[in-house]
């Protein structure tokens, strides 16, 4: 038909040029023009008809809104290589190119003038000389990583590149107006698009539930499985009490070996093996996974020492300066990442995710600064004045003569000094503060949505602010965890997933449903009241239903709350909008929107 068009057109502008050699000017024109400017879409229409992989598609689209466009993502990508080599280089150089007993002044080396930095660093020669061969290997291993590396920065620009030709033909959004565009509008002209280009062949329009599905397929698994306790991420460990521990490492290995690597239960993005769904083969499959988690920490121990190297170095390089000029860095805290997957609600993308807890953070801080032990204060304080009073005698001394500081250790003290006037000031509380732990809790509650029911009333305890201390982090806590992770990882794959294995397959079985245009999903991403709703939350779930197949913490309530407020324009299926209804009208939870923000307050403040 497109054939036939195009020849169509043509033929209307030969006759009529036709008309006008043969001095017929006072004729109307065919209207041929409109049917020129109709085919010119038609063509590029093509380009984004049936893509194949969409999942990887709309979560580029994503992170091409969210990381401000094609300059920047690129820019991005090459400053994390020219950084991977800096840290390598930089590293070498400090460990075998710096005569350090010439720069520390431990040999004799001449008196007529002071040590530059060419007499402290060997020469090129001198340098090479000094690689042994751990180094060597290690270098080796570092630029092997390095080229893998820049193949996926190349095909990545690549993709990026594919992505703003989408932007720009597609959605017609500039890299001038990009900034300016909520992802909310991004979303509006993509479900626009699927209408017109069929980016999807298997459904017509696409729903704002499908294109969160997709970009969010594996972390609302994710999220499914640390909610229903599958994945062992909470210890109780003798002599400290409970711990969660979900490094980035960890995490990584994790969705490595469950959603898609070379042997996770995916066949594809988007679709579960079939071998999974059946249950004759569920002991077969938990030996198998639970083979594949111990070899996976067998290769996690045998890169420890190069894993724990470069966290080393990284954590130096990045941390280092921050720490010397702001001291108290580490003393602050930062959501952790288990709190970043117990929080977040199901289909809950990551800036609005970020968003809420960023509006609970001053909250949080505030109630976890409310807890101090007097005596401790009192210390504090007296520490503070005794540290204070020599670093302001010393920096009297240097303002007077600048020579004070060549003096031996005097810059170390001055250094010293200042970090333990700082670490004590944040052990002493602040004048004229009232303290409401119980008001706070319910503040923070508002934004965080997640609380253990167990905490109602008892806010001001400690061990209240222990189990929220799990969720919201020491800084410093956060990088030992981090520095200790190439440690620990090993073992517990080895030991702690392994043993899951079977109710992870169970999982898996039990909680995917397929999606006509988006294949199989967690089913408690449905966020289908009547199947995984609590009946303490005012929902009537089904017949059979049992705690099993319940969220916890009323997870699929607010997530379903959470996704109609957010997406205002969604049509949730009959039994969720019965839900919807029920909330708004008689206020089992109270909710309450304002300036385009989710606040939620449970049972908890009834």
């Amino acid at each position: 038909m497109a054939g036939f068009q195009r020849q169509k057109d043509y033929n209307s502008i030969g006759s009529y040029y036709e008309d006008k050699q043969d001095n017929t000017m006072d004729a109307e024109p065919p209207q041929f023009e409109t049917e020129m400017i109709h085919m010119v879409p038609e063509r590029s229409n093509s380009r984004w008809n049936h893509i194949e992989n969409l999942d990887d598609f709309f979560t580029r689209v994503y992170q091409y809104h969210q990381r401000s466009g094609f300059m920047c993502m690129v820019a991005e990508e090459i400053f994390q290589l020219v950084q991977f080599i800096f840290v390598v280089v930089f590293s070498s150089f400090l460990l075998k190119c710096v005569n350090y007993d010439v720069l520390f002044a431990n040999v004799y080396y001449n008196t007529t003038h002071k040590v530059t930095i060419e007499e402290a660093v060997y020469s090129t020669d001198q340098c090479l000389d000094r690689f042994d061969f751990t180094l060597i290997v290690c270098l080796i291993i570092a630029s092997v990583f390095w080229l893998l590396r820049l193949v996926k920065v190349i095909y990545n620009v690549f993709k990026y590149s594919e992505i703003r030709s989408f932007f720009l033909s597609a959605l017609n959004i500039s890299a001038v107006d990009l900034p300016n565009m909520t992802w909310h509008e991004v979303q509006r002209r993509l479900l626009e698009v699927q209408k017109e280009q069929q980016m999807c062949v298997h459904k017509s329009e696409l729903t704002e539930l499908d294109i969160y599905h997709r970009i969010l397929r594996f972390k609302n698994y994710f999220i499914a499985m640390v909610n229903k306790d599958v994945l062992p991420v909470k210890y109780n460990v003798p002599l400290i009490g409970p711990c969660a521990f979900l490094s980035t490492g960890l995490k990584y290995n994790l969705e490595l070996i469950l959603f898609w690597g070379p042997w996770s239960p995916f066949q594809n993005n988007w679709h579960l093996r079939d071998d999974y769904k059946n249950t004759n083969r569920r002991k077969q499959l938990g030996q198998e996974l639970s083979t594949r988690f111990f070899w996976h920490g067998i290769a996690n121990l045998f890169l420890l020492p190069v894993i724990f190297l470069w966290q080393i170095l990284y954590f130096f390089f990045r941390y280092g300066e921050l720490i010397k000029r702001q001291p108290g860095a580490l003393g602050a805290r930062r959501w952790s990442n288990y709190s970043r997957n117990y929080l977040r609600h199901f289909n809950e993308v990551d800036h609005e995710f970020d968003a809420r807890l960023s509006r609970a953070y001053s909250l949080s801080n505030h109630y976890m600064n409310i807890f101090t032990t007097p005596i401790l204060v009192i210390i504090a304080k007296n520490i503070a004045f005794f540290a204070g009073s020599v670093l302001a005698v010393l920096v009297v001394l240097t303002v007077i003569d600048e020579d004070v500081l060549s003096v031996q250790h005097m810059l170390t003290t001055m250094t010293v000094a200042g970090v333990i006037v700082t670490v004590c000031s944040s052990l002493i509380p602040e004048e004229h503060t009232v303290h409401c732990p119980e008001r706070l809790m319910k503040n923070i509650l508002a934004h965080i949505h997640y609380m253990p029911e167990q905490w109602k009333g008892v806010a001001h305890t400690y061990k209240v602010r222990d189990e929220f201390s799990l969720l919201f982090q020491y800084k410093a806590s956060y990088l030992i965890e981090e520095l200790l992770s190439p440690i620990i990882t090993p073992f517990l794959l080895c030991f702690c997933f392994s043993q899951r294995s079977l109710a992870i397959v169970d999982f898996f079985r039990n909680f995917t449903v397929q999606v006509v245009g988006v294949g199989d999903v967690c089913s408690f991403a449905q966020m289908d009241v009547k199947k995984h709703g609590n009946p303490e939350w005012g929902t009537e779930t089904q017949p059979d239903s049992d705690q099993y197949h319940q969220a916890e913490d009323g997870k699929t309530e607010l997530s379903l709350m959470h996704f109609h407020l957010t997406n205002p324009e969604w049509k949730p299926p009959n039994n969720c909008s019965l839900f919807i209804n029920n909330v708004k009208e008689n206020g089992k939870l109270y909710f309450q929107l304002n300036n385009s923000q989710f606040h939620v307050r449970m049972k908890y403040v009834k």
